[in-house]
């Protein structure tokens, strides 16, 4: 199935005239990757079906492989580009890891294999596969329903300006700061999950449920939401979205041009208008990314993974979120409506994969179909009756808030005791199988 998805995408960008998911992992394997943080985060996540001795080796190999890529590409002049100087050495040690599986492992051995080499190319995968969901987002969504969003956003005080105004006044350090937080999600996601897988090589299993499996799935559905909700952000809607857009890799490779078409250049010190909104035209590049926001939502499932590691990770995973929200809003990349909508959507897509491995009792059933329905009732609620909402702030404002309580509190509820309840497994050092 995964598979097949992947070969649908190709198809689709290739009718774009851009290179699809596919073969940007293909090109990775020689050319400058794209990816070059996150390629080494996909291996780390290999790495865990290793042993201590069989991980040196491959962070070996790895640092080698790139060593030579370096040399090579120096002595011809090959330049990086949009590229980063490094990575190809760690797509080469986790396809290689897979190539050993296949050819020198049997039964259980080969399947944890395996399994870990796919963990670390699904990884790489995903980003690979959201970049082509923002370019069908971009072709096939001519209107943008900003206008709505932004009228429903008076409920909430319109906190993307008022942060936004707050990131402004922090000056490059607070702009750097949560520019990395942000960019790097990714890597905060493959720490907390790297925690949670750290005894596979022990036990020659992964666990039932872990952070990696959340943020493929989040991956997977948000983008089919941008396609019913289509929305660019007040950066582009309202604001120089131009000087902030740098997701180039896609567009640059097509020869597009970059620019804007804002409604007005309000964003972050004039407020949107509260009128009767309706569908506004946008350029054919913009992703429409914003309803939900799956940066919230990768931030929220950070967030509820770390609740059960140390200290200092909870910490971490608190920062994160925190961070991120600020980003999110500061940047004025996403709404206030769409962070409400994106905490929604996570906790309902944690909480059907957490009743799936429940085996679908009632009350998770319950609890998820909530979520979901809450869910939708916002998407309705912002495009039928964003006018109402502006209008009656100091009801909607509440009912937003308190729908959004509800869905956090169902969840807890539901499946806190459980986590509390359900016993770690106990370590039990096997054979271990060396890698060369």
């Amino acid at each position: 199935m995964v598979a097949g998805f992947l070969v649908a995408l190709e198809v689709a960008a290739r009718h774009y005239g851009v290179p699809g998911p596919v073969t940007e992992q293909v090109r990775e394997v020689v050319l400058p990757p794209k990816s070059g943080f996150l390629l080494y985060a996909g291996m780390a996540l290999t790495m865990v079906v290793l042993t201590w001795r069989q991980r040196l080796v491959a962070l070996g190999a790895a640092i080698g492989v790139d060593l030579a890529f370096l040399v090579v590409r120096e002595a011809f002049g090959v330049r990086v580009g949009h590229g980063h100087p490094f990575g190809n050495g760690a797509l080469w040690v986790v396809l290689g890891c897979a190539v050993v599986a296949v050819t020198r492992r049997t039964g259980r051995e080969r399947v944890l294999l395996l399994k870990g080499a796919g963990l670390g190319l699904l990884l790489v995968a995903g980003r690979k596969t959201g970049d082509t969901w923002l370019l069908i987002t971009s072709k096939t969504r001519p209107t943008v329903l900003d206008q709505y969003v932004a009228t429903a956003d008076h409920a909430l005080g319109n906190p993307s300006w008022l942060v936004g105004r707050l990131v402004t006044a922090s000056g490059p350090i607070g702009f750097n700061l949560l520019d990395i937080v942000y960019g790097q999600l990714a890597v905060a996601a493959v720490v907390v999950a790297l925690y949670q897988l750290r005894h596979v090589a022990v036990e020659r299993r992964f666990p039932r449920h872990h952070l990696v499996r959340t943020f493929l799935v989040i991956g997977l559905l948000g983008p089919a939401v941008y396609m019913i909700f289509p929305v660019v952000g007040p950066v582009f809607a309202y604001g120089d979205g131009a000087d902030h857009w740098s997701s180039v890799s896609l567009w640059a490779e097509a020869g597009h041009q970059f620019g804007h078409w804002p409604t007005a250049d309000l964003w972050p010190h004039t407020t949107a208008p509260v009128r009767a909104p309706h569908p506004v035209p946008y350029d054919g590049f913009t992703p429409r990314n914003c309803m939900p926001s799956l940066h919230t939502a990768w931030a929220v499932t950070i967030f509820v993974h770390s609740r059960r590691g140390p200290r200092a990770l909870r910490v971490a995973g608190a920062f994160w979120l925190v961070a991120t929200l600020t980003a999110t809003l500061g940047f004025g990349y996403h709404y206030g409506a769409d962070l409400v909508a994106g905490v929604v959507f996570a906790l309902t897509v944690e909480g059907g994969l957490r009743t799936y491995d429940r085996g679908w009792d009632r009350v998770g059933l319950r609890t998820v179909g909530y979520g979901a329905a809450v869910f939708v009732a916002l998407l309705v609620a912002y495009r039928w009756l964003p006018l109402e909402m502006a209008e009656h702030a100091w009801l909607a404002g509440p009912l937003l808030l308190l729908a959004l309580a509800s869905v956090i509190y169902a969840y807890v509820r539901t499946f806190a005791p459980y986590e509390r309840r359900r016993a770690a497994p106990t370590p039990r050092p096997q054979p271990q199988h060396e890698l060369i």
